[in-house]
């Protein structure tokens, strides 16, 4: 049957923020083949990140949100493709000066991040197996070439392949626990398998079962949840300081949401065995997150044993369910974006230029207080927030999830809550104090990391990011708000 003129229109408006994504792409490899200079490829990667995200606003009411059985671009999509935008933005505007500016040659970077941003904007609009499979994927072999970038070096060569390893396993499981569904069902549509948690009640056959189980272990290793956590420190350590904050961000992000919404249209609340499973997850990557990152004396290994913990802070907001619960994990990850990406931003700029130069030794940090007090306080902006401290979007995130679980009696999952925050206070006040360090510490600190000067790209991002922290903190009602609407049209 053909398709009206009309309704194609339609759905070419609701599928334009990732169509311009795609063209983007093509566009950027286009002038990088016939022109090798990384600037105006840099300038057109942000234009079209730019056009993406104006693009939202015409989404909105443009026709139908879901477009044939794959996507649905409703509200909820279209708020998450805006982080994933936005934060793609920054990482560019990271990657420029990190990389070697003018000096190098580095314009296949903005291709791959480019498609990986439409992977995860693929990956948050699925409503079905199939697209949730094509987004991961096109996320993922992007992430693999991003993380081992530039190939002649080794950390992140090394890092590069463990992430292709594990992430090869985790979509081994996801396919398989897909097939299994689908053999079940005989469907791999979400609504249609949204029936699936019912089935619990009357007992679950093996396929199923089974199938679901392999799908929350493969989700499990790419949102680096206990157990399935070993590669997180070792590829955040070894790859770029702005990819491992693409990695922590967009790649987590857009995962988590759409797990977010499956879970939702399938009312999986109902299965107990769900709740229990996903609980037990929450708990012990609630605290051996925290219990890992206590003696750590590396930053970025720091920051992943602490997006370890973020995460499971996410997932007691996740087992909240209903709208109050998708409000929650929005606003919670929304500010997750900002801090992550404002604490890398600080270690890149901060850096040399390579992988092998990273400022990422807790000792490089000694005394920056007195040495660079602009960047020490967008640091320690982003280290309270991530704590939970008021004045900032990570309090207003972890209270938000807090309420979510106090009305969903959650209450196991309250206390782990709060023990585990305690517990990141203190490492992340332990860096801040070394920030503040004087004498022969701040000394070794100057020798260990000498100054290198953020462009005024950066240093525009980095205020822009600690702006925004601080202000939704103070004032978070127009986020708010949004998530409310957000919501609705999800639960």
């Amino acid at each position: 049957m053909n398709t009206p003129p009309f309704a194609l229109h339609s759905n070419l408006m609701v599928l334009s923020p990732l169509i311009l994504l795609a063209g983007s792409a093509v566009v950027v490899m286009l002038a990088a083949a016939f022109y090798r200079h990384p600037r105006p490829v840099m300038m057109l990667t942000l234009a079209g990140l730019v056009l993406s995200f104006a693009s939202l606003f015409l989404s909105q009411g443009a026709g139908s949100p879901q477009v044939t059985a794959l996507l649905v671009l409703d509200h909820y999509a279209l708020f998450f493709i805006g982080l994933i935008v936005a934060a793609t933005f920054v990482v560019v505007v990271l990657c420029y000066r990190y990389f070697g500016g003018d000096e190098s040659r580095h314009e296949a970077l903005y291709i791959l991040l480019l498609l990986a941003a439409l992977g995860g904007g693929v990956l948050v609009a699925s409503s079905h197996f199939a697209s949730f499979l094509l987004g991961l994927e096109l996320l993922s072999i992007s992430l693999f070439a991003l993380i081992a970038y530039p190939r002649f070096t080794e950390r992140p060569l090394e890092a590069g392949i463990k992430y292709l390893i594990l992430a090869g396993f985790s979509s081994a499981f996801l396919l398989f626990g897909m097939a299994l569904i689908y053999a079940q069902l005989g469907t791999m549509q979400f609504a249609q398998i949204g029936a699936l948690p019912a089935v619990f009640e009357r007992g679950l056959d093996a396929y199923g079962l089974a199938g679901l189980s392999l799908i929350l272990v493969g989700a499990g290793f790419k949102l680096a949840l206990v157990p399935f956590h070993m590669w997180t420190p070792d590829v955040y350590e070894g790859a770029p300081a702005p990819i491992s904050a693409f990695i922590a961000t967009v790649s987590k992000g857009a995962m988590l949401a759409m797990l977010l919404r499956y879970f939702v249209v399938a009312d999986a609340h109902q299965s107990q065995s769900v709740v229990m499973a996903l609980s037990l997850i929450a708990v012990v990557t609630i605290l051996a997150g925290n219990l890992l990152a206590l003696r750590q004396d590396n930053i970025k290994r720091i920051l992943a044993y602490s997006s370890i913990a973020q995460l499971g802070y996410l997932l007691v907001g996740f087992l909240a369910f209903g709208a109050m619960a998708v409000e929650a994990v929005a606003y919670y990850l929304a500010a997750y974006f900002v801090t992550m990406l404002g604490a890398f931003g600080v270690v890149t700029v901060l850096s040399r230029g390579t992988p092998e130069q990273d400022s990422d030794m807790l000792n490089e940090y000694a005394g920056l207080f007195w040495r660079r007090p602009w960047l020490a306080g967008v640091f320690t902006a982003m280290l309270l927030s991530l704590a939970g401290i008021p004045l900032t979007m990570g309090f207003i995130g972890k209270f938000y999830v807090l309420i979510a679980a106090v009305g969903a009696s959650l209450w196991l999952l309250v206390i782990v809550l709060a023990v585990g925050s305690a517990m990141g206070l203190y490492y992340y006040l332990r860096i801040i104090a070394v920030m503040c360090a004087h004498g022969s510490e701040a000394v070794t600190g100057q020798m260990a990391a000498p100054k290198v000067k953020a462009s005024l790209a950066e240093s525009f991002t980095l205020a822009v990011l600690a702006l925004l922290l601080i202000w939704l903190g103070v004032y978070p009602d127009p986020l708010i708000r949004m998530l409310e609407t957000t919501a609705v049209h999800l639960a």
